[in-house]
């Protein structure tokens, strides 16, 4: 794809279209503030960067309301065909960034602890159609999802048999320290209040618990180089969180980042492949990826 100036443009990541919504002006989810300059200019929609902290945000946002119809009534069924059009590429992706992120070592320390006493438990909020608890389930674990897309929920629950619920994390009320593992891959950029969400992981994480957050990372050098064109400046995404804000927000709501990881230098199609790879193996290598993981642990 390309534009006026016939110079490659990435393919943005799908979203629900750009309609009016019901706003109002938000405190930044970080700091509280209420100072914000314009940031990225998108096509119909766009965001502001808290002066204070440097959070970039929509805001004015959507109201709760608007955002979980989003998902369900507007277009479940067309978020569901995007969903399983690509679930084998997304589940793969979901695994690099556990690995890259050290899961596995935790994983098999979780197993080995839990032998003499039933399984460990994993959460996955936004789990979409339940891939990734279905790997889960058959590596040993006791899973449960959360999924507020009314069909994906459904595809996980009747064609995998999984325990997916559909209301948003708070109002399951789950049992303190009740997970040994809570998961939120490419969700926590949706949410209205993703402090909140934090907070709640924090309650229902067991004291040797992990929280593994999967989200874009506009510190990185395609989102530099494209602004308010980058493929994760969407409609959807309410938040784009750097490295540094992200974990600001994590260690302001009770975690201590263990470890850090990055990828995704080029997106397909816009350079030669051997000018990807270059930008792939170094963006990893210097933290400059499109994509972070971050693992956190209780202070």
């Amino acid at each position: 794809m390309k534009n006026g100036n016939n110079s490659p443009v990435p393919i943005k990541t799908w979203s629900t279209p750009v309609f009016a919504e019901e706003k109002q002006l938000v405190p930044c989810a970080i700091c509280g503030g209420l100072s914000f300059k314009p940031s990225l200019a998108c096509e119909g929609f766009s965001y502001v960067r808290c002066t204070n902290c440097g959070l970039v945000q929509m805001n004015p946002q959507p109201l709760e309301k608007e955002i979980i119809l989003r998902y369900d009534t507007r277009s479940g069924e067309d978020y569901l065909n995007y969903e399983l059009t690509n679930e084998k590429a997304f589940l793969d992706l979901q695994l690099l960034a556990l690995n890259d992120a050290g899961f596995y070592g935790f994983e098999k320390a979780a197993l080995g602890d839990s032998a003499s006493g039933g399984k460990p438990r994993v959460l996955d909020i936004g789990c979409a159609t339940g891939s990734l608890l279905a790997v889960f389930h058959e590596r040993g674990w006791e899973t449960t999802g959360i999924e507020i897309s009314g069909p994906q929920a459904e595809y996980g629950r009747q064609k995998r048999n999984l325990d997916i619920r559909s209301l948003p994390l708070e109002k399951n009320v789950f049992p303190a320290a009740s997970f040994n593992a809570v998961l939120a891959s490419h969700l926590i950029e949706h949410m209205n209040n993703p402090a909140d969400m934090v907070r709640e992981v924090r309650r229902i994480l067991s004291p040797e618990g992990r929280f593994f957050v999967t989200t874009p990372n506009i510190s990185g050098f395609q989102a530099g180089l494209f602004k308010g064109r980058w493929r994760s400046a969407i409609f959807d995404h309410l938040y784009l969180f750097s490295m540094k804000t992200l974990s600001r927000l994590l260690s302001e709501n009770g975690f201590t980042i263990e470890k850090a990881a990055t990828w995704g230098g080029l997106a397909a199609g816009i350079a030669p492949p051997l000018v990807k790879r270059f930008f792939d193996k170094n963006a990893k290598r210097f933290g400059f990826g499109d994509v972070m993981i971050l693992r956190a642990a209780l202070l």
